[in-house]
């Protein structure tokens, strides 16, 4: 078995952080072996080597390798690409084909961006990894292939499971082995050594000098978080070695070619949207009128208490909470001018009796009314008409507040 350097030196790969060491050497073991494996990651971090050195280091390596991009086929045509198709099974299919399974039997096939197959696919690639079995499009035959198949997604797998994207039970087939590479921010020290690499790659497919960093622009470098790891590196390395004369890089000209994607600043936790508020004014007033339509029923109750019992004195002490709690205010009842008519008795039914009901209307002092009138109009002007502030500042409920501007108008 070759050693860990002389596979970077093989397949190319520059770099010495941990994460991509035990990536690599997991590769390497698992390699002689038939087991599925499932390379995750972020996009651009260089996932299609690990298929390559478990191709090259296993007993298929003089068999068929096929790399699939799954999220690059439309979803009409992805059965047909992967399994094949019988002459006549669809508008187009003027002929039969083979699909990658049969092509690649007793190779490998990589299938990159797994995570983008239909849930259809994903059944019928079930099938194929229980037991090798696959069905062309338009056949009813069963055909045998035997494939190693590596895997690779930049999806959150566990996620899309959740969101009923993805197979449970294909991701556990797919997964016997897996294999996380690290994003580049994640590789702090090898992202310079690999922006050498690419500038020294370029200078001489140009046939240029070689670019160099300074000191600061190094630490620029460094600092970057690269959300488009090794590929954005990449291609940095080459758009500065082409438009740049200097072959010096100071950090004024590399940043001029760092995009500003605000990728050093920390993520803003808990912000609200801009719907917040009126989701808030909107609560207050569900509230507001749930309350509203307790307090009608509880004067329903009163007044057909009054209409049955005829005794006001008894009706008052019997309800001597639910009168408290209609109003809710620091006096008692009797500060409101609360006063208990006494309606006659009728040997007619309920339903007649409702006629006697009438509206009472307080006998208050008009001058305390204005007056009343005059401090809540002051007090909403004052705290911008937020009715909590305002009655708080007052001292009395904000429910009592709301039918208080109801009642003057205000």
């Amino acid at each position: 078995m070759e050693n860990l350097q002389a596979i970077k030196q093989r397949f190319g790969i520059i770099g010495n952080d941990t994460q991509l060491n035990r990536a690599i050497e997991k590769s390497i073991r698992v390699a002689p072996t038939d087991i599925s494996v499932l390379v995750t990651g972020e996009s651009g971090v260089g996932k299609e080597s690990i298929p390559r050195i478990i191709h090259q280091l296993s007993h298929r390596k003089h068999a068929k390798y096929i790399a699939v991009n799954c999220g690059a086929i439309p979803e009409g045509t992805i059965d047909s690409e992967l399994f094949g198709h019988e002459k006549g099974a669809f508008t187009g299919a003027t002929a039969a084909r083979k699909g990658y399974f049969e092509v690649a039997d007793g190779g490998t096939i990589f299938l990159d961006e797994v995570g983008e197959l239909p849930l259809t696919t994903q059944v019928r690639l079930l099938r194929v990894l229980e037991n090798g079995e696959f069905i062309k499009v338009g056949s009813s035959q069963v055909q045998k292939t035997d494939v190693r198949i590596v895997a690779a997604t930049n999806v959150n797998m566990q996620q899309a499971i959740s969101k009923e994207k993805f197979r449970e039970d294909l991701y556990y087939r797919l997964s016997t082995i897996e294999i996380d590479l690290p994003a580049l921010r994640d590789r702090n020290e090898d992202i310079h050594l690999l922006f050498r690499k690419f500038a020294s790659d370029f200078a001489q497919k140009y046939r240029m000098p070689t670019i160099r960093l300074d000191d600061n622009a190094t630490k620029v470098l460094l600092n970057y978080r690269f959300p488009g790891n090794i590929r954005q590196l990449r291609n940095l390395a080459e758009q500065i070695s082409v438009v740049e004369e200097s072959r010096l890089i100071t950090a004024e000209k590399l940043v001029q070619y760092l995009p500003k994607n605000n990728g050093n600043l920390p993520a803003v936790i808990g912000k609200q949207s801009s719907n917040s508020d009126f989701a808030n004014e909107r609560d207050i007033m569900y509230k507001i009128l749930f309350d509203m339509r307790n307090d009608i029923n509880d004067l329903k109750k009163l007044t057909l208490d009054l209409m049955q019992n005829g005794d006001a004195e008894q009706v008052k002490e019997e309800n001597h909470g639910l009168i408290e709690r209609i109003y809710q205010e620091t006096e008692k009842p009797e500060d409101h001018n609360f006063e208990v008519v006494k309606i006659p008795q009728s040997s007619s039914s309920t339903q007649n009796n409702y006629e006697y009901a009438e509206t009472i209307e307080e006998d208050e002092n008009l001058s305390l009314q204005e007056k009343e009138i005059e401090m809540i109009r002051k007090s909403l002007e004052k705290n911008s008409n937020k009715r909590k502030l305002a009655a708080k500042e007052l001292g009395i409920s904000e429910r009592t507040l709301y039918r208080k501007i109801k009642q003057y108008d205000l």
